[in-house]
């Protein structure tokens, strides 16, 4: 039995892959939302999300999980963090399927950091109506810092309604949160930049899905401010469908 870590569109697609290869899957996502798109995709089960390190362990070991293929977010989250220290105590393989990082334009609109705090004060200081596609993850950066005073802050979300919530909750009014689900194009990420007038754009380097972004915001001339990856500390990490394949025959057979 395969747990599958659902995140991205990515981990809908190899669930249907090794499903396809006869191997049983379930899914867990943190989100109801993600759940239900997990449910999509042809697993076994959609497991409860777990509420710590020790549950998500004793649900592998109820349903005799034998690896888990992460495949949440390029910005590992705190289901990734459970799940690698519940391989670990369970002695379960654990592989991360990662998208390959975006090759950035040689451009001096573009601007890459190393931090959130980076990104806040980069953003602040290229303008003042600022398009946020960073999720709804430490958006209390954002609004909570001294030199955000004055600024807009336009923000684009999942239509999860706790997480509208969590907008409202910090200031954020209805005109400012798109809640939207992508993947969007080039075009449609530049009627949205050009209706909400953003003057900068701030991002994370999601792999192919950040590419669009870019080149929405370069054509209307806007400076987008890019958070980098942090180098990745896993072994078993892949950047293919047939790497994950591969893994899963040397593992399970």
């Amino acid at each position: 039995m395969i747990l599958v870590l659902y995140g991205t569109t990515e981990a809908r697609e190899l669930i249907s892959l090794l499903s396809a290869g006869g191997y049983p899957v379930l899914a867990t996502a943190l989100t109801a939302y993600g759940g239900t798109m997990a449910g999509m995709g042809g697993v076994v089960e959609v497991l409860p999300a777990p509420e710590s390190v020790a549950d998500l362990a004793g649900q592998m070991k109820q349903r005799g999980i034998a690896m888990v293929v992460d495949a949440t977010h390029p910005f590992p989250g705190p289901l990734s963090e459970m799940a690698r220290k519940a391989c670990n105590n369970l002695q379960v393989p654990y592989v991360r399927y990662q998208r390959e990082e975006t090759t950035l334009p040689d451009d001096p609109l573009i601007h890459p950091v190393d931090s959130w705090n980076e990104a806040v004060h980069a953003a602040a200081r290229l303008g003042d109506t600022i398009f946020l596609t960073t999720g709804s993850n430490n958006l209390e950066l954002f609004v909570r810092s001294p030199v955000m005073k004055g600024k807009r802050l336009v923000v684009r979300v999942l239509p999860d309604h706790r997480i509208i919530k969590k907008c409202q909750d910090l200031g954020f009014l209805p005109r400012d949160i798109v809640a939207l689900q992508g993947p969007f194009s080039t075009r449609f990420n530049r009627a949205i930049f050009q209706a909400y007038k953003a003057d900068v754009i701030v991002t994370r380097d999601s792999g192919r899905t950040t590419d669009t972004k870019i080149k929405a915001a370069l054509a209307l001339k806007l400076p987008v401010v890019i958070i980098k990856r942090t180098p990745p500390a896993e072994n078993n990490m892949v950047y293919t469908y047939e790497q994950v394949l591969r893994l899963v025959q040397r593992y399970l057979g």
